[in-house]
């Protein structure tokens, strides 16, 4: 499995950047990126009501619970991003996306030369209520969460249909 660097906390912009490569073509990157059925695959198991900008739902985890999500966003195979909740709006709006709380996480993806670059940005940290502790789980949670990715991808290179 490819080895990537960990996330970058800025604190003077509240954001949370990682850039990973994945031995992957930029297809399956973006179809594991953007289809709820493949999500559900490496991330959070994820519903949503359409496809592209406006499609909302939800991404559900384990000892976590429902995440309301919402695409904010579209260029194909480029760009998607993202707006959820977070910890400030569990038990609140369960169903919706809280514009005062909610942070928004873009990936980018480029091809380069063994696969693709997926660089992950989420900013927003500065409407929640401790955006400190929210910026360093959030740090963690995309290593963990991406480094799932780069593992489902690669494991599954030469796959007829892969993510």
């Amino acid at each position: 499995m490819t080895d990537n660097p960990a996330s970058v906390i800025d604190e003077g912009t509240y954001t949370v950047r990682r850039t990973i490569r994945i031995a992957a073509p930029i297809e399956a990157v973006w179809r594991a990126a953007t289809e709820p059925e493949h999500i559900s695959r490496w991330f959070g198991r994820t519903v949503l009501d359409g496809a592209g900008p406006g499609a909302q739902g939800t991404m559900t985890f384990p000892d976590y619970g429902a995440v309301p999500i919402r695409v904010e966003a579209m260029d194909a195979p480029h760009t998607v991003s993202y707006r959820w909740g977070n910890d400030d709006a569990l038990g609140r709006l369960p169903d919706a996306v809280d514009e005062e709380t909610s942070t928004v996480f873009t990936f980018t993806l480029e091809t380069v030369t063994d696969g693709t670059q997926l660089t992950v940005v989420e900013t927003g940290f500065e409407l929640t209520s401790d955006p400190a502790e929210n910026m360093a789980s959030h740090g963690e949670g995309w290593v963990s969460e991406l480094d799932k990715l780069v593992a489902l991808l690669e494991g599954a290179r030469g796959a007829e249909g892969a993510a």
